[in-house]
């Protein structure tokens, strides 16, 4: 059945080739954004059936803007890593699919979470499946979601004067958020938060 999608994508040839894949299975594109926080006001106005998302957005990351936008959620990423997968599903991350099988997948994966499943793309599901199977355990994620969406609003080169007017919060509480980082993650320098950020897929390099 056809279904309203909101595609949140900040590359705009990327976007332009979802939206046409998705149209030709039927399916309303009702917004479409280019960054995280772009995302979740468009999902309050337009209230969609399912949200298609990539990870890696400026001003708010895939990961973070699945509980904001409460709806069913898609992430289209180029993103294989285990760790990854399993922060999107822990997040509520109903599908994951990848960029390059996205031509296969997602049209698929719409189908799948709709009727009440989980979908990830073949490649990401073995890797999960030899993950259980070996019983490795991933280390937890050590910051919360706000000090997440902090780090990567540092990482992306904004002030905390920035940071503070974008989230709606004071500076002082802006401030305290990024000395807590630091401290959580033993780094002392705006450098090294740049780096972790990217290791960990909240900024691109």
């Amino acid at each position: 059945m056809p279904c309203r999608v909101l595609l949140a994508e900040d590359h705009q040839i990327v976007r332009q080739g979802v939206r046409a894949l998705l149209e030709k299975a039927g399916h309303t594109v009702v917004g479409e954004a280019a960054d995280g926080r772009e995302a979740c006001e468009l999902a309050q106005k337009f209230q969609p059936n399912i949200a298609v998302l990539d990870l890696a957005m400026p001003l708010l990351n895939g990961l973070d803007a699945i509980s904001e936008i409460r709806r069913v959620t898609i992430l289209l990423t180029m993103y294989t890593d285990r760790p990854y997968v399993l922060q999107a599903l822990q997040a509520g991350a109903k599908g994951y699919v990848l960029k390059t099988q996205a031509a296969d997948d997602l049209v698929r994966a719409i189908q799948e979470v709709r009727r009440g499943a989980v979908y990830l793309s073949p490649g990401v599901a073995v890797g999960l499946v030899d993950a259980y199977l070996s019983k490795e355990e991933e280390p937890k994620d050590p910051l919360t979601a706000r000090e997440r969406q902090i780090l990567q609003l540092v990482a992306e080169g904004k002030t905390t004067k920035a940071i503070a007017e974008l989230l709606g919060i004071t500076f002082k509480t802006a401030e305290s958020h990024r000395n807590r980082i630091m401290k959580k993650l033993n780094i002392h320098q705006t450098a090294g938060l740049v780096r972790y950020a990217i290791r960990h897929g909240l900024v691109r390099a």
